[in-house]
């Protein structure tokens, strides 16, 4: 054969492979648009029902996540600490065994979601820790309170990051902040509602239980009961809500399907495979790497506000019904900025500068705390913490789930940044110890 022959055999080779290469990139184009097919007041139908149906109970699920997780705040200084004999680092010490298998589950129960059916799955999981948090009163050793506090970490371990997964299966990128903020703002209003009903459910006496295990008691019994209320009303994803119409369910699947660009062809999580390989893309994203760094060290002030502001305020000098009390209405300013900072967010979709201004807020605050001797001037301080260091989570948490998909990609990336953000949990829950008040 000839070489000009062979060369001409192999242009028309190539010729070929690039034939066929422009076909099937033709082919991956063609499976998305972004021209607007969706009637806009349909649309707009579609999201208030799923405001309606769908974020309240996640609202209720955070709400009691993060109560019966920080409640043992409230009971150290009800007398729990005493009780037990908590000396030294030993009640740090069982903060931060809640976070050990909390981390480890982050992942893998993402990609389990979809397989066990999230209506189903993530009310489980209020079920079962809603029964750990029960049991927390009628722990009566050292060694008790560590096992029920593992276990507890273990059922809600896989909640966060569920939940946010969860909502990416019925909002755009563009809607998803603010309904991340509308659940979200449940934590410090944890706070509020819980320092009340700590105060309330403290002063409760019988022959064998004295004031703190009735917090356990109740709070893990409300759980359990709303998380089998919740089994009955969370739908699995767009295409299987009862509660919209054939043409709403099928114009839900077809508005997620415009916000995938080209990422899945359905739109539609539940007919997604799994494969190692959105794992391994996942992982290796650096918009994985750099948000969950950010997020590890915003949430570090998170825990330590959350499980130690009974502390703090009552080192402050007040008594124990009045620490209580103060820790109120802190929070509930910070339950207002989440909502805001959500919204606005959403509004001019932007992350990166309200995650800035809240941090910053959050610096004043505890220059505040660590300056001053003033007791005002130090309660003034732990509102600029809640109110800058709330709205953060949610902010990052969004961010992240915004740039990852399809499916397996957004669960294992949003798994990861909580498992390592989790790790700060350590620092955290070591912060305030008995030696330093």
């Amino acid at each position: 054969m000839t070489e000009e022959k062979v060369m001409e055999e192999q242009t028309s080779s190539d010729a070929d492979v690039k034939i066929g290469d422009q076909s099937r990139i033709e082919k991956i184009n063609t499976t998305w648009n972004d021209t607007p097919t969706i009637d806009p007041a349909l649309e707009q139908r579609i999201k208030r029902k799923f405001d309606l149906h769908v974020v309240p109970w996640l609202f209720g699920l955070w709400l009691l996540a993060f109560i019966d997780r920080s409640n043992i705040g409230n009971a150290r200084i009800d007398g729990l600490s005493t009780d037990l004999k908590l000396n030294g680092t030993k009640f740090n010490t069982a903060l931060a065994v809640f976070y050990v298998p909390y981390i480890c589950v982050d992942v893998p129960s993402n990609l389990v979601l979809k397989y066990f059916k999230a209506g189903y799955y993530l009310p489980t999981l209020i079920v079962a820790w809603g029964i750990c948090s029960t049991c927390t009163g009628f722990v009566r050793s050292y060694a008790g309170l560590l096992a029920v506090r593992f276990f507890l970490g273990l059922c809600e371990g896989g909640l966060l990051g569920g939940m946010i997964i969860y909502l990416a299966m019925f909002y755009r990128r563009h809607e998803m902040l603010y309904r991340i903020g509308l659940f979200y703002c449940a934590a410090p209003l944890s706070g509020a509602f819980g320092g009340l009903l700590a105060t309330g459910l403290a002063e409760i006496n019988t022959a064998s239980y004295h004031g703190w295990p009735f917090i356990f008691f109740v709070e893990g019994a409300i759980t359990v009961l709303f998380g089998i209320l919740t089994i009955f009303f969370l739908p699995h994803v767009p295409a299987e809500s009862k509660f919209l119409t054939e043409e709403e369910r099928q114009a839900a699947v077809a508005r997620l399907r415009l916000d995938a660009h080209g990422s899945t062809v359905t739109g539609d999580a539940a007919h997604e495979e799994f494969s190692w390989y959105w794992v391994r893309r996942a992982l290796l994203n650096w918009n994985t790497i750099l948000l969950s760094l950010d997020f590890f060290a915003i949430i570090t002030p998170i825990y330590s506000y959350s499980l130690f502001l009974p502390t703090i305020i009552s080192g402050l000098g007040y008594g124990r019904v009045t620490a209580q009390l103060f820790t109120v209405p802190p929070n509930m300013g910070a339950f207002f900025t989440v909502i805001l900072a959500g919204h606005f967010s959403d509004r001019y979709r932007m992350r990166g500068p309200f995650m800035i201004a809240g941090c910053t807020l959050a610096i004043g605050g505890y220059i505040m705390l660590i300056a001053s001797k003033r007791p005002l001037i130090q309660y003034g301080g732990t509102f600029l913490v809640a109110a800058g260091v709330f709205p953060s989570s949610p902010l990052v948490m969004g961010w992240l789930a915004n740039n990852l998909a399809p499916h397996y990609v957004r669960a294992t990336g949003t798994g990861f940044q909580i498992g390592l953000a989790n790790m700060s949990a350590f620092i955290a829950t070591f912060t305030y110890i008995q030696a330093d008040a």
